[in-house]
């Protein structure tokens, strides 16, 4: 993406921003509040999917500057991906991200200064999230139905909207019920959840909406939809290894996080399968208790052998995206753009 074409699209997110604040200033009390604390949560970021529906435009077509509907179908994914975050830290329980409250955070630490006990200052806080990321998810469907492009694109633009919604909100669901059913998970159905809850919002449904809008044709749309499913799932596999075995750096918090916390990852469900398993699991249930038995359980997961086999299959994927993009009906731009995801997915890799 230009320096050009990333203003613009700052610009666009910015712009559905303000406009959400303006309206919630005008009806005052808490439509303000939690439409600042969303907004807060949208600031910042490394812009990632809007940089993919720009790259999969600029890949059909040329034209400078960006337009004006490629950058707002740009920022919906954006909003959307923010709405993902906040709703996902409920999820998670977490009060933070990058290192500050985030918006349960904000309105928690609210309720505590006002005098709510820690329980009902969560439940506040809890509820504050939610519907700040209701409210982004549709501000970014808005922004794709009031978009300046062709009814036939916006139909097209709003089923991948519909599809990436519905195919996260699915995965996540199985996710946390691999976390919190009583029953062990099979590892097919924990990678499963790992590539459904990030594959399509994150990577399909970008990298459509930007060839939509440039004009591809079905051929293209469909090679461009299975090789961001195979990027999406490697992205996700490697985001798997960084909560476990990542730096500070890399992890954006403190390192081991999935490992101390107990997450069914595909670390994990991988590292079930290991005769190496019954002192992984031991050593795992302590990893929260401090930095070497943290170190401890890093070491036992390795000894399983996981770590290696989550590092072929992210491989296998990305391998899999590029041999795809060899033999699709792709201009060379496209091609290079799936190949640069690539090589930027295999540097993330602890």
């Amino acid at each position: 993406m230009t320096m050009v074409d990333e203003e613009i699209v700052l610009d666009a997110v910015d712009g559905a921003l303000q406009r959400l604040t303006v309206r919630a200033e005008r009806r005052g009390g808490g439509a303000g509040r939690i439409a600042r604390a969303a907004c807060r949560a949208a600031t910042g970021g490394k812009r990632f999917r809007p940089r993919l529906v720009v790259a999969a435009f600029r890949a059909f077509d040329d034209s400078s500057p960006c337009p004006p509907a490629v950058a707002e179908i740009a920022a919906s994914f954006e909003l959307l991906h923010t709405a993902f975050v906040i709703h996902d830290d409920v999820i998670d329980r977490d009060i933070e991200r990058r290192g500050r409250p985030n918006v349960s955070g904000i309105f928690r630490a609210q309720a505590r200064n006002a005098g709510a006990t820690p329980e009902r200052a969560a439940q506040l806080g809890d509820a504050a999230a939610i519907l700040a990321g209701d409210i982004l998810l549709h501000e970014a469907a808005r922004l794709i139905a009031t978009a300046e492009v062709s009814e036939p694109q916006r139909r097209r633009l709003l089923d991948l909207l519909d599809e990436a919604i519905l195919v996260s909100a699915t995965g996540e669901l199985a996710d946390v019920e691999h976390a919190t059913l009583p029953r062990e998970s099979a590892p097919d159905a924990v990678l499963a959840a790992t590539r459904d809850k990030t594959a399509i919002y994150s990577f399909s449904a970008p990298l459509q909406a930007g060839a939509v809008l440039g004009g591809a044709p079905d051929d293209a749309l469909d090679a461009l939809a299975l090789s961001g499913r195979h990027l999406g799932f490697a992205f996700q596999l490697v985001d798997d290894l960084v909560g476990a075995f990542g730096t500070t750096q890399q992890a954006g918090r403190e390192p081991g996080a999935d490992l101390r916390e107990g997450k069914q990852t595909a670390v994990i469900a991988l590292a079930r399968r290991s005769d190496h398993w019954p002192a992984a699991r031991a050593a795992v249930a302590l990893a929260g208790s401090g930095p070497v038995a943290l170190r401890g359980a890093q070491q036992a997961v390795e000894a399983t052998g996981a770590r290696a086999e989550v590092a072929a299959m992210i491989d296998e994927s990305l391998r899999a995206a590029q041999d795809r993009s060899a033999i699709a009906p792709l201009p060379v731009a496209a091609r290079r753009m799936l190949s640069d995801i690539a090589v930027m997915i295999r540097k993330r890799i602890p």
